[in-house]
């Protein structure tokens, strides 16, 4: 009895692995969003100090700048001429606002040299507003930079190790203003897909429908479902958004192949089919080769050392067989089938723009 149960549940298992067309489920909080929770961009302008020798040249004019007017506005009076900005570097600071964070809370900062600086290690930012797209300051970023590398040389070598003008401050940011977002007293909700698709939509409207026994749900397009909020969670939206997102849904995605030409980099997605079609190819290869051969005379003769160039051209073209591919019931037998003729990664990438070309791949083919 043991063994049959056994038995039938591999058996299933294997099913599932086998058949075409079955998607494995995601949770919705993993396929999209409620429109107004997200995140918000935030730039700034700092200086960095406290360098050993690695900050801007004196020609970087821009930082020479902002070190004397900061210097000013601290009540300390400087000749410009006589600045110099070795142990100083001027940084452009990025962060990312989280939704719903407070006033008081922290996030990490990242620091980036605009100058000729040739290293941030062991510097530390000087307080440096961020500002969002409408131009008002959201935090305020000051302290230590981490950069995680090394740079080290002279005029004939050096050593570096990562990148040495780039650097985090973890929690060195300090949140002086919230993004406007009530959540609490909302009634309807906008959930966004992060990629669009009809059928991935109808599938969400329909489990939302049928896990709260009410049409709360109605799809607008392939990519925004107009969520009503159920009187039962009025004051409890916060527990109605954790359990909607929850709920799994069976995702779907068109048929695509992605090639990188540059790195030779293939991905094929889980419907790619093919219809049946005959493919040959082959490499090639003409390799030509230069030597100089010297011809001198006899000694006491009056002739010439002449350097006669000798060239050497050889051609040699790879076998191939005209191998047919049949109608591709799954990604792996497409593999397979392309696999039968030693083809590298490259040569799939022109095999696969030949078969587009030739109307049997029923797939969108992306290069990059």
């Amino acid at each position: 009895m043991v063994r049959a149960l056994t038995g039938i549940i591999v058996l299933t298992l294997l099913l599932t692995l086998l058949l075409p067309g079955v998607s494995l489920a995601a949770r919705i909080k993993d396929i999209g969003g409620l429109e107004g929770v997200r995140d918000n961009q935030l730039v700034g302008y700092g200086l960095v100090v406290g360098l050993n020798g690695t900050g801007d040249s004196a020609s970087t004019q821009f930082t020479v700048q902002s070190l004397v007017n900061m210097m000013e506005r601290l009540g300390v009076t400087v000749d410009r001429t006589k600045v110099k900005v070795d142990n100083v570097a001027a940084v452009i600071v990025t962060a990312e606002l989280p939704p719903f964070s407070r006033a008081g809370s922290t996030i990490d900062v990242l620091v980036s040299s605009i100058g000729d600086a040739d290293s941030l290690a062991g510097g530390t930012l000087l307080m440096s507003p961020l500002k969002a797209p409408d131009g008002n300051v959201y935090a305020v970023a000051q302290g230590p930079i981490l950069v995680g590398s090394l740079a080290f040389g002279g005029r004939a070598a050096k050593v570096q190790s990562n990148h040495p003008t780039v650097g985090r401050i973890p929690g060195g940011a300090l949140v002086e203003r919230e993004v406007e977002f009530v959540l609490g007293d909302r009634r309807e909700l906008s959930f966004r897909l992060t990629q669009s698709d009809f059928t991935t939509a109808s599938r969400a409207n329909t489990i939302i429908n049928e896990h709260f026994g009410l049409v709360l749900s109605r799809a607008v397009d392939g990519a925004t479902l107009q969520i009503t909020v159920p009187d039962s969670y009025a004051s409890r939206v916060v527990e109605f958004v954790a359990e909607l997102e929850g709920l799994s849904v069976a995702v779907d995605s068109p048929a695509r192949i992605v090639v990188n030409e540059r790195t030779g980099t293939i991905v094929m997605g889980e419907d790619v089919r093919i219809s049946t079609i005959a493919v040959s190819h082959g490499n090639l290869n003409l390799v030509i080769s230069e030597s100089a051969l010297v011809s001198q005379p006899g000694p006491l003769s009056e002739g010439e050392t002449v350097v006669v160039p000798q060239t050497e051209i050889s051609v040699s073209e790879e076998s191939s067989e005209l191998v047919v591919l049949p109608a591709g019931v799954s990604i792996s037998d497409v593999a397979k089938a392309l696999n039968a003729i030693g083809a590298t990664p490259r040569d799939l990438i022109a095999i696969f723009q030949a078969i587009k070309a030739a109307g049997a791949l029923q797939a969108e083919l992306v290069i990059l």
